[in-house]
């Protein structure tokens, strides 16, 4: 009789298998905060699963948070999406990981993981005022109704003044344990990998289509990571900063634009940086080289080109609309423009080394510049001699000396270069040594 019933269990078994359709799964992850690259994969999961036809998409999700605005962006996109998407939890999904979890069709937790303490707070750990905690309490608890699971829970995620009977007292964020969240329907099951999340949702003949990022994607993730950007912005300054102590169109500008354009071009196509924020840039650089090849000296324009470039770079970092900063936190503003001082500072005092380093420096590298002097005493005439009686004379420029130009010294014109900087035209000047061939005077 066992036997019997043992045989007519296998053969339905076996008739339920071939019954069953095969089912494509599009698998991705996200082990890492959830910033751009976060959304980034997100994105191009969703197309992709629906380019793969997919009829899942499973999300290998471990994280303890990130930008609130990155946050919004993927569960906007995973709620849109036709596809059912389940979420397979294998550590941590705290703050934002939660919103993103919850967003989910179908929630997997691992053993040992948990899923919750989503308040928003600053870069220190800190609590952010309520505006900010109101603005995830609503996305929590829409996000929950939305999937159907309880809004308040949702909200004692978020807000510690929450009390819910036999869960959570009031004074504390609400975090779920895997078997805690499966109690209270905020996961269907506790499994060990993503073939169990798969089991476990009653599927057992499929196909996994694993995200493998195009040689493009991987460099666009690789370009927006913030230590890269700041690194490009520090290739920006430096590459302004060596063209404004030898004006032309030379090797330095060209490695702030290429660096400019690996800053921007990532931003944009990530849908960061819009057209405006481009634009402002382009703008800065217009006036700075205007105040470089036309107008004399350094003024109004070229630190109006400044302050362009800076907001420009700090404003693609930052997800805005038309300025409408309502979908970031203060901390993530924050924490970017850090960045982009900070890589300003780095940049524009490596410069001033590798400049002193490069030109001035007895070095190895130093020696590019001649510092060797013909001198006198060792048997060399130079070729304007005469010209070292002019030494101690006052005079006045006649043209811009940047760093060379013309001056005019008892009723006579030389050529001469500046002892340091920009001198312009119609400047008193004194001669102060004549070396090298070169008359160097300094301004009065």
């Amino acid at each position: 009789m066992k036997k019997g019933i043992l045989f007519l269990m296998v053969v339905l078994n076996v008739f339920t298998s071939l019954g069953q359709q095969n089912k494509k799964i599009y698998f991705y992850e996200i082990d890492d905060v959830i910033s751009k690259p976060a959304k980034k994969k997100t994105e191009i999961a969703i197309k992709e699963a629906d380019n793969e036809k997919a009829d899942i998409i499973l999300l290998r999700l471990n994280t303890f948070g990130g930008e609130l605005e990155a946050a919004d962006q993927i569960r906007t996109m995973l709620m849109k999406t036709e596809i059912p998407v389940f979420v397979f939890i294998d550590v941590n999904a705290a703050s934002a990981g939660a919103l993103i979890s919850i967003a989910c069709d179908s929630i997997y937790m691992a053993p040992g993981a948990s899923i919750g303490a989503a308040s928003v707070v600053n870069e220190t750990g800190e609590i952010m005022p309520d505006k900010y905690q109101s603005y995830m309490r609503s996305l929590m608890r829409s996000t929950a109704e939305k999937q159907g699971r309880d809004p308040d829970i949702a909200q004692a995620m978020v807000d510690p003044d929450v009390s819910i009977d036999n869960i959570i007292d009031s004074g504390k964020v609400l975090t779920f344990t895997t078997a805690e969240a499966i109690k209270y329907g905020f996961c269907e099951a506790q499994v060990s990998s993503k073939e169990g999340a798969l089991k476990a949702a009653g599927i057992h003949q499929y196909t996994i289509v694993e995200q493998k990022l195009s040689w493009i994607d991987q460099i666009i993730l690789f370009l927006i990571k913030p230590a890269i950007s700041g690194l490009l912005i520090m290739l920006i300054v430096g590459g302004i900063y060596f063209e404004l102590q030898s004006p032309g169109i030379g090797f330095p500008l060209v490695v702030a634009i290429i660096a400019a354009l690996l800053f921007f071009a990532p931003h944009y196509l990530g849908g960061l940086a819009q057209h405006w924020e481009i634009l402002i840039f382009i703008v800065g650089l217009i006036l700075l080289v205007v105040e470089i090849f036309v107008i004399p000296g350094f003024g109004v324009f070229g630190i109006v080109g400044i302050v362009l470039i800076v907001a420009s770079l700090v404003l693609a970092m930052i997800f805005n609309i038309n300025f409408d900063f309502s979908f970031t936190t203060s901390a993530t503003i924050f924490q970017k423009i850090a960045i982009v001082i900070t890589s300003l500072t780095i940049g524009f005092g490596l410069s001033i080394w590798l400049g002193k380093k490069l030109i001035l420096a007895d070095t190895r590298f130093g020696s590019i510049a001649l510092k060797t002097e013909l001198s006198k005493d060792s048997g060399f005439l130079s070729q304007g001699e005469g010209l070292f009686h002019l030494v101690g004379k006052k005079g006045i420029t006649t043209t811009i000396l940047r760093p060379s130009g013309k001056v005019q010294i008892d009723d006579e014109s030389f050529d001469a270069i500046s002892e340091y900087g920009i001198i312009e035209k119609g400047t008193p000047i004194t001669a102060i040594k004549f070396e090298n061939s070169q008359l160097i005077v300094r301004k009065d």
